[in-house]
């Protein structure tokens, strides 16, 4: 079992900057705001010659339970729970500070090891910080600059002295870790050609939608425990949080991205980093679930992301939430269908599912759909049938006439997977009408189900050989 350890302490003291030097990658938002960290993340880490997982965690703060910050420290006291170790953070720039004192009680109280970290030692005057901290009770203070790498080494040495062997345990299950190592989804290449369509390899399904509309419910329901925070407030979600679980045997990985609002509202520096998070989340996805509240559908930021998962290539699914809140429900899941087809047709055939992430209802489905998709998605087609059809595709409608002479359609291959995209070799491809090429997905949409996925389509002219000799002659 992989030895576990969290980084705890007020709001910021830097416990996302540490966390980022010791993944080898700045995985977590940083910014000079306090409570830029909401959400508890885990990530393989390696210190030196240790390795083991580290949990980043919300800035501890005094509040009530039904308050953000509240249910921000409840995630973080759940950390301190599933840690091995605990490394609890203070600035030593600004010294101990009461809250500091009160949360070392409390992480005294959970019985756990505790590393006491000063940070921000780079600069004069942190001394006295640093003695201060003597004061907390929680043994001798490792002084540290996570921002510039000072004190690694006797940070390495705190932990190794309550880790024992345990923090070497599982290399494996941090190779890579270090520097140079993948971001979550860097590891895929979108445009590779992958082998043919394997049942019980993991999928990456990213979970995106506006704000407010339920997506980090959905997951917690998804994985059946409360491990993202949820809450009336919008934008809670910053960061694209990543969570393996398993379904029905098959392995997946659940990116809970924030919330996006249409561009002329994103004005915010955090923001804006948080929804860069989300745009890399749907990139390296395999499948999006575009989250729409069934109570205000269609909404112009929705079928924004919704384009936007389209041109990115993704295999896309779209979930009706809080289905529990419709009054009507089939005659409502009869008109949301028949908008998704009019107001989504580069989309067309697109899975559509209504869930309700707070009692659990459609769920199955959903991930029915999503496993579905994603198949499609990884669809080849022989090169035969694709191109009888595409001779009788032109017998029923040839290609139109552009400045009296009639554009010829030779044959079609497909040349990848993820999304499908083809090669049509054709006569003067730059004259052939957009709406020509349409006719041409639409129907191979219908004659290999290949719906609900992008299509692209490449038109190319082949080389005549005989084109330079007739060249030379006339010269």
């Amino acid at each position: 079992m992989t030895f576990k350890v969290a980084i705890v302490g007020r709001p910021n003291v830097g416990k996302s900057t540490l966390f980022n030097r010791l993944v080898g990658r700045r995985i977590a938002l940083v910014d000079d705001t306090p409570g830029v960290t909401r959400d508890r993340r885990v990530h393989p880490a390696r210190l030196l010659d240790l390795r083991f997982d580290l949990i980043d965690t919300a800035g501890f703060e005094e509040a009530p339970e039904p308050t953000l910050a509240g249910r921000m420290r409840a995630q973080t006291e759940t950390a301190i729970d599933e840690a091995d170790l605990v490394l609890f953070m203070i600035d030593a720039r600004a010294g101990v500070m009461p809250d500091d004192s009160t949360f070392a009680e409390v992480v005294r109280r959970k019985g756990k090891p505790v590393v006491l970290v000063a940070n921000k030692t780079d600069v004069r005057g942190t001394e006295a910080g640093v003695l201060e901290a003597f004061g907390l009770g929680l043994g001798e203070p490792v002084a540290i600059s996570a921002e510039h790498g000072q004190g690694m080494a006797e940070l390495r040495d705190a932990i190794a002295e309550h880790a024992g062997e345990a923090a070497d345990a599982a290399p494996e299950t941090a190779e890579g870790a270090g520097e140079g190592a993948a971001l979550p989804g860097e590891d895929i290449d979108p445009d590779a050609e992958p082998p043919a369509y394997d049942a019980q390899k993991p999928i990456r399904i990213a979970v995106a939608g506006r704000p407010n509309v339920g997506k980090s419910t959905l997951v917690n329901a998804l994985i059946g425990e409360e491990r993202m925070l949820t809450g009336p407030e919008a934008g809670i979600t910053r960061d694209a949080i990543s969570v393996d679980w398993s379904w029905r045997g098959r392995g997946m990985k659940l990116f809970d991205t924030a919330g996006m609002r249409r561009k002329a509202r994103v004005q915010e520096k955090l923001e804006r980093l948080s929804v860069a998070e989300t745009l890399r989340a749907i990139r390296f996805a395999e499948v999006v679930i575009v989250v729409i509240d069934a109570t205000m559908p269609f909404d112009k930021q929705d079928l924004q992301i919704a384009d936007l998962v389209f041109r990115e290539g993704r295999a896309s699914v779209i979930a009706f939430n809080k289905w529990d809140l419709v009054e009507d429900p089939q005659r409502t899941l009869a008109e949301l269908r028949e908008k998704t087809e009019r107001l989504l047709p580069q989309v067309r055939g697109i899975r559509v599912v209504p869930v309700s992430a707070e009692t659990g209802r459609g769920l199955d489905r959903l991930m029915e759909a999503a496993v579905a998709t994603h198949e499609v998605w990884n669809r080849r087609v022989p090169t035969g049938p694709l191109n009888r059809w595409l001779n009788a595709a032109a017998a029923q409608h040839p290609p139109p006439a552009v400045s009296g002479r009639r554009l010829k359609l030779k044959y079609m291959t497909q040349v990848k997977t993820r999304p499908p995209g083809f090669v049509l070799s054709c006569s003067r491809p730059e004259a052939m009408p957009q709406s020509y090429v349409r006719y041409l997905v639409n129907g191979l949409r219908e004659a290999f189900d290949i719906f609900g996925v992008p299509i692209r389509v490449v038109l190319r002219t082949s080389e005549n050989p005989y084109a330079g000799r007739a060249r030379q002659k006339r010269g």
